[in-house]
């Protein structure tokens, strides 16, 4: 058929025959010259044109067409390419429909569907989580072999997304994968477990759904989780309820013992004949001893009451099944008035209820005698439900109700329904046999109902009697007698059969009448069904054993009609019954033994239910509803004899938060040490104190460090919300750790401060001798910092916390510029201003297998090397294996470029993440550093390229030394620019900002407004780096750079150009201003930045840029106020 044969036509009646012969015409004149094969032709290039609108309405129209297409039948494949191309549309509506029409041709399609893999590869990291969700369904949708591995790795990232609702379509997508490729069913099994610890009711119900197909044999994957899934019950969406209270069930069958013991007591005739009485009595005993139901078989029977409340019928059978196979007998019976509730559903609905009612009913009738009336018939039942809830009618029925139910009996047999009435005369049957009381009275019924003007209830009261009788032949000679008379009008093959077959198992008992009924049925025999030949054969042979004299020649006759007929069967039973009955040379022994064969006395037939037989499947299946077991089926265990170990259930939380601080042991200690020593402080602190800006400095630190603390709780509590529970435990376990180590620090820092401010108020020469010591001490004190940051660091935008400086900056400025002695160096190393928290992929997870790294410089001192950088890395292991030995290999490093590598990591848990610190000598260049990072399996080549400005060191200098230095470094060893940006550009806090987020400076006190200056010197060499920023008039500024190493410096001026050149809208300036005056005190937040590690600096840096300015102007207003003073 030509390709223009899948026309879009909305039209109805002559539309349709328009279209075919649009269809026909395309066949016979390809060349488009008919009117009406051009205006196809149109529609089709209007659809393309339509998708290729830049309009998200004709787009929209276009695949609402295409779609209609498809569910009409119609054969849309030439519109691939351009429906393809609308993949990355922003609107959603367009993508779900062509989603919809790319998992349609799929599998049709398979090369033109690869075609777009690489779109949905890109969707999969798409912000919004309806287009994730989406691109992972119909990923999962293509049926093609060849992409199972990135259908793989897909779920495996989707598996880890932040979005429950995207994790809910990576379960989804495990059953997909699993039918396409059970070969991949133990990687599946991994995702499966990981996703089972999710605590997110959106994926509860997919993920078990997931377990239930791809591994339902795995029940050590639910132990861990079966108390989470129980009080999660509640809340998951109605079809996740039903999966997981079907696996639920086969759970507790494996694992708790039988709550049904509890009524067992040894009964007379299980007494053992060599058993003495003693032995007797323990076995008594034993049996009588209580049931104690195990807490966790509890927690599921009471977290599941509440649904049979629920408004989906699926949910409330899924706790009936539930109950009916787990809980006590005692208990099981809350579940009828819900399972009668559902009888006002829709048929389907009730049909299933009532399969499941029908099979209760018989064990435990109970249950359902109170709602004895809701199962009568009602006129607009459909046959189906009538036929059900006469089969609960019967098993109801007793001594108390079947008067009752007899009469509702009367009115059923006069439907209209003749398949009703037939089953109402067998449920009849039925009453009879299982009540001795009124089978008499049926049985007259019975009879009555022989005069029935309707043949298929006359026949089925025949069959029914036919049974009746075989209880009590005795009894009943008229009854037979009257069938006899019956059979001339009866021409059902099933009754006939059934009188013939009466007459000759009594036939000693009607001897005038049997003869004759076989001279009767022989004249039709030729005529009659094949059921009813084979009971005419067997009246013979009987009447043949019994009454020879008059039945002989008839026989004869018979048998040799049967001999010659078409059906085999007879013709087989002909022979048979010749051999055994008529005696001859060739008869064997069995001949002697022919009245005993035929006439020996039949068992009376077992009325019974149907639905007898169901109750080994469970309750509630397709296998019950069938009666035979479908494919998937998974059936129920018998109740274990000794329970299981329950401890497997225990879920140990507080082991989680101990893993994941390693140096735990040696800061349990501190609490207790900090309690003390911070009550000593405080007297030390009221009696000696008499300097108010060392008070009001360790305030203001203590200030500082509860806005960290503050931060960091909510920090730790956003990871909590947004991830999983176990990650949110490790993360404040890890918050708590740093915070503890830095409250310690802090106390030693503020002793120290103490005394040393006490001191240096009685003399210059005092405070002098102060400062030398202090500088000696801060080297130790920040490697030790240092080393124990490297075995707590964990996450990766946080930076090492440095220890508090033991002097004020305002301090440190006051002895610089009183700084007597001639000797001292210009150029001493002090603390970073700011530390800003970026980090650089050193290698991402799809390249590193799993393992993905970053790291970030922390500018601080290298404990490796005076003339190394200080890099931090933090491994990450995103798979869900361990890593075993993460180490450096080989390394390609530039010349005179030197490396001081981490130690080996002998293994990295799944999910896990560790931070080691390595030294590296860039020599005061750019280069980068290459080097592998290597893992017991592979090798990764890897580089880290440091930015200009981390390969600096801040000084800290005065004024008159920085005017000094700067004259020494003018002419070849001098470079600058102007720059040109807005007034509000060039204020103190935003240069400062700018400045020290590029490069790691220190500030340099000014008694001039409109001159910056900052100071820094080289990691390698040592050599000055000063920057100067000079406002002049307008919106300029002059940018210069004093150094002897001119590439480095060209280089950092190339980077601040920029920086400096751009800013904020006068509006913003104006807001962030009003809230620097109305929210903070600005002695407080300078206080409490200044006197805070790095970590806060950082934190503060995340906020809004309202805190980082406010910190800055507040710095240049301290340093000025601190240079006119001296």
């Amino acid at each position: 058929m030509s390709s223009n044969s899948f026309a879009y036509n909305e039209q109805s009646g002559g539309g349709e025959a328009t279209e075919l012969g649009q269809e026909a015409t395309s066949t016979i004149s390809p060349s488009g010259a008919f009117g009406l094969f051009s205006s196809d032709m149109k529609k089709n290039e209007d659809l393309k044109q339509m998708l290729e609108s830049n309009k998200d309405s004709a787009k929209l129209d276009a695949m609402k067409r295409i779609v209609g297409m498809i569910a009409k039948g119609k054969n849309a494949s030439e519109l691939f390419p351009a429906v393809v191309k609308n993949v990355a549309s922003k609107n959603i509506e367009i993508k779900k429909l062509v989603y919809v029409y790319l998992v349609r041709y799929a599998e049709e399609q398979q090369d033109l569907a690869l075609l777009s893999i690489s779109t949905f590869q890109r969707a999969l990291k798409d912000p919004n989580q309806l287009i994730r969700a989406s691109a992972l369904r119909v990923l999962s949708s293509i049926r093609v072999p060849i992409i199972v591995p990135i259908m793989m790795l897909a779920i495996k990232e989707a598996s880890a997304d932040l979005s429950p609702y995207v994790r809910k379509n990576a379960a989804h997508a495990i059953q997909k994968l699993y039918s396409l490729d059970p070969e991949q069913k133990e990687m599946l099994i991994e995702i499966i477990e990981k996703l089972l610890k999710d605590k997110s009711t959106l994926v509860a119900g997919s993920v078990v759904m997931a377990f239930e197909e791809v591994c339902p044999d795995r029940i050590d994957l639910i132990h861990k989780n079966y108390r989470k899934l129980c009080n999660l019950l509640v809340d998951v969406e109605e079809w996740g309820q039903v999966v997981i209270i079907h696996m639920l069930t086969r759970y507790a069958r494996t694992q708790f013992v039988s709550p049904w013991r509890e009524g067992d007591v040894l009964e007379d005739n299980e007494k053992d004949f060599y058993d003495s009485d003693e032995e007797q009595k323990e076995k008594a005993d034993k049996r009588k001893r209580p049931y104690a139901m195990d807490p966790d078989h509890r927690l599921l029977i009471r977290n599941t009451k509440p649904l049979l409340q629920s408004r989906n019928a699926a949910v409330v059978m899924a706790v009936a099944q539930l109950y009916w196979h787990i809980a006590p007998k005692s208990e099981a019976g809350i579940i009828s008035k819900s399972l009668v509730r559902l009888l006002r559903s829709s048929r389907e609905v009730q049909y299933i209820v009532l399969q499941n009612i029908a099979t209760m009913s018989i064990q435990r009738k109970g249950m359902f005698e109170p709602y004895l009336k809701s199962f009568y018939v009602r006129s607009t039942d459909p046959t189906m439900i009538k036929i059900l809830k006469l089969e609960i009618l019967t098993n109801l029925a007793n001594e108390a109700n079947i008067s009752t139910l007899l009469r509702e009996f009367q009115t059923y047999v006069k439907s209209q329904d003749k398949q009703f009435a037939a089953a109402t005369i067998q449920t009849i049957g039925r009453c009879a046999t299982s009540i001795t009381e009124v089978s008499d009275t049926c049985l007259n019924g019975l009879v009555c109902l022989l005069s029935n003007r309707d043949e298929i209830v006359v026949a089925e009261s025949v069959v029914v009697i036919k049974k009746l009788l075989q209880m009590q032949p005795m009894q009943h000679g008229e009854i037979i007698k009257h069938m006899a008379k019956l059979l001339d009008s009866i021409t059902v093959p099933v009754a006939r059969a059934s009188i013939l077959w009466l007459i000759g198992e009594n036939c000693e008992r009607v001897p005038k009448i049997a003869p004759d009924v076989l001279r009767k049925t022989a004249k039709s025999f030729t005529s009659e069904d094949d059921l009813v030949k084979l009971q005419i054969l067997n009246l013979g042979a009987k009447l043949y054993l019994t009454n020879s004299k008059q039945t002989k020649l008839l026989t004869q006759y018979i048998l040799n009609l049967g001999k010659y007929d078409q059906n085999y069967d007879i013709r087989d039973r002909t022979r048979f019954i010749r051999q055994l009955i008529v005696p001859n040379e060739k008869s064997g022994a069995l001949s002697k033994y022919a009245k005993k064969i035929f006439l020996a006395q039949k068992p009376a037939p077992l009325l019974e239910s149907p639905f007898k037989d169901r109750d080994h499947f469970q309750l509630g299946t397709l296998s019950h509803t069938l009666n035979t077991k479908a494919t998937g089926y998974l059936e129920l265990s018998n109740w274990p004899e000794v329970a299981p170990d329950p401890s497997v259930r225990n879920v140990e939380v507080i082991e989680l938060a101990k893993e994941w601080t390693p140096a735990g042991k040696a800061k349990k200690e501190n609490p207790d040490k900090k309690f003390y020593s911070e009550s000593e402080e405080e007297e030390d602190s009221s009696e000696s104190s008499s300097d108010s800006e060392s008070e009001s400095g360790s305030e203001s630190g203590e200030d500082g460090e509860d806005e960290e603390d503050d931060h960091s709780g909510d920090s730790a509590e956003d990871s909590g919300e947004s991830g999983s529970e176990p990650e949110a435990g490790k993360g404040r376990a890890a918050t708590r750790s740093r915070a503890r180590g830095r409250g310690d620090s802090k106390d030693v820092d503020k002793e120290k401060e103490n005394s040393k401010t006490s001191e240096s108020s009685s003399g210059e020469s005092s405070s002098i001798e102060e400062k030398k010591k202090t500088k000696q001490e801060r080297n130790p004190l920040t490697k030790d910092v240092s080393l124990l940051d490297l075995d707590d660091f964990n996450l990766v935008s946080t930076p090492v916390a440095l220890p508090t400086p033991a002097l004020s900056p305002s301090l440190i400025a006051d002895l610089e510029g009183l700084n007597l002695s001639a000797t001292s160096s210009v150029i001493s190393v002090s603390t970073p201003v700011f530390v800003p928290g970026k980090t650089h992929v050193l290698l991402h997870r799809m390249s590193g297998k799993g393992l993905a790294a970053h790291y970030f410089f922390p500018r601080q001192p290298c404990i490796f090397g005076d003339k190394m950088v200080s890099v931090q890395i933090t491994l990450n292991n995103t798979t869900d294996q361990k890593i075993e030995n993460i180490h450096v290999g080989g390394k390609k490093l530039p010349m005179g470029m030197q490396m001081h590598v981490f130690n080996p990591i002998e293994s990295l848990e799944p999910a896990g993440s560790i931070t080691v610190s390595m030294g590296i000598d860039f020599c005061d260049s750019t280069q980068t550093a290459s080097f592998q990072l290597c893992t017991k399996d592979d090798c990764f080549s890897v580089n880290i390229q440091p930015p200009v400005g981390e390969l600096l060191l801040p000084v800290a200098m005065s004024e008159k030394d920085f005017k000094k230095e700067q004259g020494m470094l003018s002419g070849m060893n001098e470079t600058s620019t102007m720059i040109i940006a807005a007034p509000q550009n060039f204020a103190s806090s935003v240069i400062l900002q700018k400045i020290v987020n590029v490069a790691n400076v220190g500030v340099v006190p000014s008694g001039q407004d409109n001159i910056h200056r900052f100071a820094a010197k080289t990691v390698h060499s040592g050599s000055l780096m000063l920057v100067t920023v000079e406002l002049k008039e307008g919106s300029t500024a002059q940018l210069i750079i004093n150094t002897e190493k001119t590439v480095i410096g060209s280089v950092l001026l190339r980077e601040l150009k920029p920086v400096l050149s751009q800013g904020k809208s006068p509006g913003e300036q104006k807001g962030l201003k009003s809230e620097m005056d109305t929210e903070h005190k600005p002695s407080t937040l300078l206080s409490s930045v200044i006197c805070a590690p790095p970590a806060s600096l950082q934190e503060l840096h995340h906020h809004p840029h309202s805190h980082m300015e406010l910190w800055a102007e507040d710095a240049f207003h301290k340093l000025r106020r601190d240079h006119s003073s001296y």
